[in-house]
């Protein structure tokens, strides 16, 4: 079973600092740079979403895009803690709904901290059966964890260097979210095109704050 998730490489209280002081640690940017890679998983939010903030990388981008974020951990979080709720899943499928859904509410959590008073609402959901049906969930398991490295690419270059760094502790487990629910997908039956198959590509996709609004919109899944 995968380990859970733990956010020691970063402290949320530190990110507030460099959100609402512009403060940039160097021990904090060396503690979170060892989390490697790229940042937290974007968010979005259809009606309420924050706007995203153009220009040169500051503090107040840096909240606007953790906002952003954040709005699709929820959502995230949401959708697992219903699907292990529900009773509906077992085998690879609930450990995988249970694992993720631990990682997501962590998610949250280390977000909500380093946003403090800043962080945005919370929406609500209706998932409309797809977290519930064994048939849907793995596939909309797959499309939520593929949008959200996604969308990450087409925002993380927004953010400082201190903050990128601690969301970087984030983005690395989505992506492994993404090729374990891909693996449980290919089996028993086979990966039918590439699309399917734990790590499709060399390279992933950037997806802009329209593309990902408007897939997000097409899912119905926000509903305030």
């Amino acid at each position: 079973m995968p380990h859970h998730v733990t956010l020691d490489v970063a402290d949320p209280h530190e990110v507030r600092d460099v959100i609402t002081h512009g403060h940039t640690r160097a021990d904090f940017f060396r503690r979170g740079a060892k989390a490697g890679g790229a940042v937290v998983a974007g968010g979005l939010l259809i009606g309420g979403l924050p706007a995203i903030a153009e220009g040169a990388p500051g503090p107040e981008l840096d909240a606007s895009v953790l906002n952003f974020a954040l709005t699709l951990e929820y959502l995230e979080a949401e959708f697992y803690v219903g699907a292990v709720a529900s009773g509906a899943l077992s085998g690879r499928l609930l450990e995988f709904a249970t694992v993720v859904r631990d990682h997501e509410l962590a998610h949250v959590e280390f977000l909500e901290g380093a946003l403090g008073d800043a962080k945005i609402a919370k929406p609500t959901f209706d998932f409309k059966g797809t977290n519930t049906d064994p048939n849907k969930f793995p596939k909309t398991a797959m499309v939520l964890e593929d949008l959200g490295v996604m969308a990450y690419n087409g925002q993380g270059f927004k953010l400082t260097p201190a903050v990128l760094a601690a969301a970087g502790t984030i983005v690395s487990v989505e992506a492994r979210h993404a090729a374990w629910i891909r693996r449980i997908i290919g089996q028993p039956l086979g990966y039918p095109t590439k699309w399917d198959l734990p790590a499709p590509t060399d390279l992933n996709r950037a997806l802009g704050k329209g593309d990902v609004l408007a897939q997000v919109a097409s899912t119905g899944f926000i509903t305030g």
